[in-house]
């Protein structure tokens, strides 16, 4: 498939600051990246120095087979052709919905059409006339997303679009952004902080942390096979412990654990990590025990801490149930686990600047 944009060592310092190392990135014709990181890891500066509003220090920008930005180009924002739609959607407050989203189109029956087009594609047909402090937050975010992508830009960026939304609306918002997207087939790159966000929207996801994409995947990939503890650990929950891996195999207080692909199949050391929702819990007093002393209930799933009588390295760890628990606090309870695991050798640890620890070495 063609590439519609594509990042080649992208660096950007703010002083002793390095907000961006290195960055490089492929996005296809009609994918949405979704960059995900915590606040400060270059994740505005990188959507920033695509738009056109900062200057890279070195690297290059192609958008569309058109070089936007290198060591000899630097184009101006207006003439990449892109979509941008801010945190807050920033909409023009003395305009209607429909000059809102007509502005910067050519005049005549073409920018009616096409802002109607934008309206019904957006659910906010028949609104055109009422004017932004009229709207709710997320007919704002609409009527934002439909001026951006009104002129048929070839990407379209957004920059924590759904931070300002009560959490009931950002659900329902995102995916009616995401169906916005794919019907008009436009490529798109999401900057969030938020990870059900990032895996519920995006085709891709790259992990940002301290201005490098640490990894980029699609979402499954990403929470199944975070390639260090660091991803994993911000890409979701996670319980992580220290054991020995014997012919594919961790050798835990749980058994014999099958590790996942691309796992050592030898170490005397890994560092062993299991997601909530693999343990399985019963009330037999079979192999690892344990007393539930929280559980914090969600409605389509709770999730339980547990704290441990055989100590693998966390004292107490979580466990992810569907629906209502069947357990109360302060019963015991029996824990195994469910699939393979990951397995994390010292070696790319010490690459990925995470302690190494041996407390369970079977």
């Amino acid at each position: 498939m063609a590439e519609e944009l594509k990042i080649t060592q992208l660096s950007k310092t703010f002083g002793d600051v390095e907000a961006l190392v290195d960055i490089n990135l492929e996005l296809a014709k009609g994918d949405v990246l979704a960059v995900l990181g915590p606040s400060g890891c270059g994740k505005t500066t990188l959507l920033r120095c695509i738009a056109g509003f900062g200057t890279p220090d070195a690297g290059a920008i192609v958008i569309d087979g058109q070089t936007v930005f290198s060591d000899t180009v630097d184009m101006k924002p207006e003439k990449r052709h892109i979509g941008y739609v801010p945190q807050d959607g920033v909409l023009f407050p003395h305009m209607t919905v429909a000059r809102n989203i007509g502005f910067g189109l050519p005049r005549g029956k073409q920018r009616q059409r096409r802002v109607a087009e934008m309206l019904e594609l957006v659910g906010m047909a028949g609104l055109g006339d009422r004017m932004p402090h009229q709207l709710s937050g997320g007919q704002q975010q609409r009527v934002a997303l439909a001026r951006a992508v009104a002129p048929s830009p070839s990407l379209i960026l957004l920059d924590e679009p759904f931070s300002a939304l009560d959490a009931g609306l950002r659900a329902s918002l995102r995916e009616d952004v995401k169906s916005t997207l794919k019907k008009l087939g436009v490529s798109a790159i999401i900057v969030t902080h938020d990870q059900e966000e990032a895996l519920s929207i995006a085709d891709h996801v790259s992990v940002m942390l301290d201005g490098s994409c640490v990894q980029t995947a699609d979402p499954v990939s990403l929470y199944k096979h975070p390639v260090d503890l660091r991803v994993a650990e911000f890409v979701g929950d996670a319980t992580v412990f220290d054991a020995q891996v014997v012919n594919g195999c961790v050798i835990s207080p749980f058994g014999k654990l099958p590790v996942c692909r691309d796992c050592p199949e030898n170490c005397h050391c890994a560092s062993v990590m299991i997601r909530p929702e693999q343990f399985v819990i019963s009330r037999s007093a079979a192999g690892v025990t344990g007393s539930v002393n929280k559980i914090f209930f969600y409605g389509h799933d709770a999730m339980l801490h547990l704290a441990l009588d055989n100590i693998i390295g966390p004292s107490a760890i979580q466990v992810r149930i569907a629906g209502h628990p069947e357990v109360a606090i302060g019963e015991r309870v029996g824990l195994q686990v469910d699939g393979q695991v990951m397995a994390y050798s010292p070696d790319a640890l010490q690459q990925s600047e995470m302690p190494v620890t041996c407390d369970y070495l079977g």
